[in-house]
Protein backbone atom coordinates (compact mmCIF):
# COMPACT_ATOMS: atom_id res chain seq x y z
CA UNK A 1 0.00 0.00 0.00
CA UNK A 2 1.39 3.61 -1.21
CA UNK A 3 0.67 6.16 0.99
CA UNK A 4 0.09 9.85 -0.52
CA UNK A 5 1.54 13.00 1.09
CA UNK A 6 -1.29 15.51 1.72
CA UNK A 7 -1.00 18.65 -0.94
CA UNK A 8 0.36 21.30 1.77
CA UNK A 9 0.82 23.92 -1.01
CA UNK A 10 -2.96 25.17 -0.54
CA UNK A 11 -2.24 25.75 3.35
CA UNK A 12 1.10 27.63 2.43
CA UNK A 13 0.54 31.37 3.31
CA UNK A 14 2.79 34.19 2.61
CA UNK A 15 4.10 35.28 5.76
CA UNK A 16 3.11 38.97 5.28
CA UNK A 17 -0.60 37.57 4.83
CA UNK A 18 -0.32 35.85 8.28
CA UNK A 19 1.02 38.25 9.95
CA UNK A 20 -1.80 41.07 8.74
CA UNK A 21 -4.55 38.47 9.27
CA UNK A 22 -3.49 37.61 13.20
CA UNK A 23 -4.34 40.42 15.04
CA UNK A 24 -2.16 39.90 17.62
CA UNK A 25 0.82 39.58 15.35
CA UNK A 26 0.08 42.37 13.31
CA UNK A 27 0.51 44.05 16.59
CA UNK A 28 3.43 43.03 17.12
CA UNK A 29 5.08 43.75 13.81
CA UNK A 30 3.73 47.41 14.35
CA UNK A 31 5.58 47.32 17.81
CA UNK A 32 8.49 46.47 15.96
CA UNK A 33 8.63 48.65 13.26
CA UNK A 34 7.73 51.61 15.47
CA UNK A 35 11.29 49.97 18.05
CA UNK A 36 12.73 50.79 14.98
CA UNK A 37 11.93 53.98 14.16
CA UNK A 38 12.33 54.81 17.57
CA UNK A 39 15.93 53.98 17.33
CA UNK A 40 16.42 56.22 13.89
CA UNK A 41 14.77 59.11 15.42
CA UNK A 42 17.79 59.14 18.86
CA UNK A 43 20.13 57.94 16.40
CA UNK A 44 21.28 61.61 15.95
CA UNK A 45 21.57 61.62 19.99
CA UNK A 46 24.02 58.86 20.15
CA UNK A 47 27.45 59.86 20.35
CA UNK A 48 29.74 58.52 17.17
CA UNK A 49 30.93 54.68 17.40
CA UNK A 50 28.58 54.11 19.95
CA UNK A 51 25.13 53.43 17.17
CA UNK A 52 26.57 50.06 16.04
CA UNK A 53 26.53 48.82 19.72
CA UNK A 54 22.65 49.77 20.30
CA UNK A 55 20.14 47.95 19.05
CA UNK A 56 16.12 48.36 19.51
CA UNK A 57 14.07 46.79 22.38
CA UNK A 58 11.08 45.73 23.54
CA UNK A 59 8.16 48.49 22.93
CA UNK A 60 5.19 47.44 25.31
CA UNK A 61 2.47 49.69 27.25
CA UNK A 62 5.10 50.33 30.21
CA UNK A 63 7.98 51.72 27.52
CA UNK A 64 10.54 51.05 25.65
CA UNK A 65 14.11 49.32 26.01
CA UNK A 66 17.28 49.81 24.04
CA UNK A 67 19.47 46.86 24.04
CA UNK A 68 23.32 47.59 24.63
CA UNK A 69 26.10 45.48 23.47
CA UNK A 70 27.52 45.52 26.89
CA UNK A 71 27.46 47.20 30.26
CA UNK A 72 29.91 50.08 29.38
CA UNK A 73 27.60 50.95 26.39
CA UNK A 74 24.85 50.69 28.64
CA UNK A 75 26.00 53.24 31.41
CA UNK A 76 26.69 55.99 28.29
CA UNK A 77 23.41 55.02 27.51
CA UNK A 78 21.72 55.61 30.70
CA UNK A 79 23.49 59.00 30.90
CA UNK A 80 21.45 59.93 27.51
CA UNK A 81 18.24 58.87 28.66
CA UNK A 82 16.85 62.36 28.97
CA UNK A 83 17.94 63.87 25.46
CA UNK A 84 16.75 60.38 24.12
CA UNK A 85 13.37 61.14 25.72
CA UNK A 86 13.70 65.11 24.28
CA UNK A 87 14.49 63.47 21.05
CA UNK A 88 11.15 61.07 20.96
CA UNK A 89 8.66 63.97 21.92
CA UNK A 90 10.15 66.37 19.49
CA UNK A 91 9.93 63.13 16.91
CA UNK A 92 5.91 62.44 17.72
CA UNK A 93 6.99 58.86 19.48
CA UNK A 94 5.93 58.47 22.95
CA UNK A 95 8.06 56.35 24.84
CA UNK A 96 6.76 55.77 28.41
CA UNK A 97 10.04 54.86 30.66
CA UNK A 98 12.85 54.35 28.37
CA UNK A 99 14.73 51.06 29.58
CA UNK A 100 18.71 49.88 29.43
CA UNK A 101 19.43 46.74 29.02
CA UNK A 102 22.71 44.61 28.30
CA UNK A 103 21.92 42.10 25.65
CA UNK A 104 22.40 38.49 26.89
CA UNK A 105 21.19 39.59 30.71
Amino acid sequence: MTRTRPDLSTAVLPMGEVLRSSAPLARLTERLRESKAMLATIASGLPPGLTSHVRPGPLDDEGWSLLAANAAVAAKLRQLVPRFDELLRAGGHRPGAIRIKVEGR
